[in-house]
């Protein structure tokens, strides 16, 4: 992970990822600070695209919205964040149509973030309150070296609240996603 030196806004992000030089390389912006990232690792990678499929899959069966994968998500009136989960899901009443060829304009409903080399417990921590207080209702934490996910919501109060599911657990979409059910035992097999 390196932080890049200045104050950098969407615009600016959009630029530099399209730069020929950084083709193999992740960004993420939160409060203007640019952070560069190596390309995932293996485990991460085929977790990202498992949970992703699972999404996908869910929605497919129900069509209630729009999963997506390795996109990028600003609050609509934050120029200086730009976050990019492993996975998302947006339900369809909060798709903005016609799509954006750029950035999305709205946090998505739920959001998977994949804690690993490339993507540090401590930075995920930093990213969550910006999801959650700009319309993401779930955020999942995927942990692998604790073969577990850490669910993240507000509660009435607007404080997050977390609770750690292990691998003989079973993530619930809860409200956002109704009906998704993913045994975790399955996901770290």
């Amino acid at each position: 992970m390196k932080i890049w030196p200045g104050r950098y806004d969407i615009d600016d992000v959009w630029e530099i990822v399209h730069r020929p030089e950084n083709d193999d390389k992740r960004f993420e912006l939160l409060d203007g600070q640019l952070v560069e990232f190596p390309p995932a690792g293996f485990q991460h990678g085929v977790l990202a695209a498992e949970m992703g499929f699972h999404l996908y899959d869910a929605n497919k069966r129900e069509s209630l919205g729009l999963a997506t994968a390795r996109c990028g998500y600003h609050p609509p009136d934050d120029r200086w964040t730009v976050l990019g989960p492993s996975a998302a899901f947006t339900r369809k009443e909060r798709v903005q149509y016609p799509l954006a060829k750029k950035y999305a304009a709205r946090m998505p409903d739920l959001a998977v973030e994949i804690a690993s080399f490339c993507n540090p417990r401590d930075w995920v921590g930093e990213k969550l309150p910006k999801y959650l207080q700009n319309g993401t209702q779930l955020v999942w934490i995927v942990i692998p070296d604790k073969q577990g996910v850490e669910v993240c919501r507000l509660d009435a109060d607007g404080i997050i609240q977390s609770e750690v599911i292990g691998a003989d657990g079973a993530l619930s979409g809860e409200q956002v996603l109704p009906g998704f059910s993913l045994e975790l035992a399955a996901l770290f097999s």
